[in-house]
């Protein structure tokens, strides 16, 4: 007499599910991370762009939440809901300006805004949660991830410039347009010297001074961990390769942004590694750099010292315009003080001044208090002390590490500087333009609050 199997409990079957989403979360997020500097891959669908990376960082939020319900781990860390905290504040402080909204245009500019904001900050609470859960190991690869999204793009970009300067074509149309994801880009082109087009490389960004903001995070980050690694460290010659090619690329870009925020971050750095910064472990690097630069240099030196001379004048054009935005502050905040003009309504509201529909304001501190005024302001600098306060825990997680003899914190404590100096020199950069409300930062916001999350165990 045969007696019919009970059915297997449901855990039974959830928890292989939830291992099953967990590693599709995994994957996700580090596709997510790579290609989150990767603006131009992206596609119109009605009247809005949608970015692979939105693609990429909706999917992972799917992912997590299928692998949430088939877990028994329902706790969240306290940094996830502090971060959510501040994503409903910024989201009534948006609310609040739409009330100031007068045409059509205005409410779809918000619109397109409020949802791209939505969907990365949902994104940034997701991930915390995630990275919180995840190994040391794949915090690491979090971060070579979103580095080599970077190096992919300096090599497209370095790619790009050969190609317009050799064949005069459009590298993103012949890469771009068979996905159907090109969109008038291009390489951009500064001027000219004597007849010859000078040619700045955004790579798949849309800006080259996006570009050059954007390699302030890995080439901060990256350099103290770089200078902290012990003698035949595997990863000593491939840092030091990475290092030097993205701060060719850096300076391929002619970002004056760009090289802002890397000198400063570069002066915080040096207080703790200022003996480090003069060894041969740098300055060999370095003087290979230099050599290259000074090859490309000699074969067109008057072509160069002009575009020198160009970029590092501060009587120009492209000063004035940006100092003349600072101008705006004003009447806006005379007019609008509480919540300003409206999320990502700055273009249509200043057109009769710049003449273009799609003209932002060069600045993320104008674009906050004309946007979301006083209060987003106040916001703002709210949540910077946040990230400021992460820092310094890591920064005494990676001490106390030390003390105990304990070798990850040589690995934590160069953590800790890099992304203060990365947060810093991108914020330093941003008073010229406008890349933290891209979606790169809420990434480096990721690796600033998870971080304490992910070490503290040894601790």
């Amino acid at each position: 007499m045969s007696v019919a199997s009970a059915p297997a409990p449901a855990t039974s079957l959830a928890a292989p599910r939830a291992i099953s989403a967990t590693i599709v979360a995994d994957f996700l997020l580090l596709a997510t991370v790579f290609t989150i500097t990767l603006s131009n891959v992206r596609w119109t669908i009605g009247t809005a762009d949608v970015n692979l990376s939105d693609i990429l960082a909706s999917a992972f939020v799917v992912a997590f939440l299928v692998a949430q319900i088939g877990s028994r781990r329902h706790v969240w860390p306290r940094s996830a809901f502090v971060v959510a905290a501040f994503f409903a504040l910024f989201a009534v402080v948006y609310l609040g300006g739409y009330f100031n909204l007068d045409t059509v245009g205005d409410r779809d500019q918000w619109l397109r805004g409020m949802v791209k904001f939505a969907i990365h900050f949902v994104f940034l609470i997701v991930a915390v949660v995630h990275l919180s859960r995840r190994s040391e190991r794949f915090y690491w690869r979090a971060l070579a991830w979103f580095t080599a999204g970077l190096v992919a793009n300096g090599i497209y970009g370095l790619v790009e410039l050969g190609y317009a300067e050799t064949a005069g074509g459009n590298l993103d149309k012949a890469i771009l347009t068979p996905i159907g994801s090109y969109q008038r880009g291009g390489i951009n082109v500064f001027g000219a010297v004597d007849g010859a087009d000078v040619f700045r490389p955004n790579a798949l960004t849309l800006d080259p001074n996006h570009l050059g903001i954007m390699l302030i995070v890995p080439l901060l980050v990256l350099l103290p961990i770089y200078l902290r690694l012990g003698r035949g460290h595997r990863l000593r010659t491939p840092l030091a390769i990475v290092l030097g090619f993205l701060a060719l690329v850096e300076l391929s870009t002619l970002s004056r942004s760009g090289l802002l925020g890397i000198g400063v971050g570069l002066a915080i750095l040096a207080i703790p590694y200022a003996r480090r910064m003069f060894s041969a472990r740098l300055l060999v690097p370095l003087a290979g750099l230099a050599a290259i630069v000074a090859i490309i240099v000699a074969q067109r030196a008057d072509f160069f010292a002009q575009v020198f001379r160009a970029r590092t004048s501060v009587g120009g054009n492209s000063t004035r315009i940006h100092l003349e935005f600072y101008e705006l502050l004003g009447p806006v905040i005379r007019d609008h003080p509480t919540f300003g003009l409206g999320l990502n309504t700055f273009s249509t509201y200043f057109e009769f001044i710049t003449g273009r529909s799609n003209f932002g304001p060069h600045s993320y501190y104008v674009a906050v208090l004309t946007e979301t005024g006083i209060i987003g302001g106040v916001l703002f600098v709210a949540y910077m002390v946040y990230l400021g306060l992460r820092l310094r825990l890591l920064h005494k997680i990676g001490r106390r590490l030390l003390a105990a003899g304990n070798e990850t914190g040589a690995l934590v404590r160069p953590l800790a500087f890099g992304l203060s100096a990365a947060l810093a020199g991108t914020l330093v950069a941003n008073a010229f333009y406008l890349t933290i409300q891209f979606y790169y930062f809420f990434v480096l916001v990721l690796f600033i609050v998870a971080a304490p999350l992910v070490f503290w165990r040894r601790a």
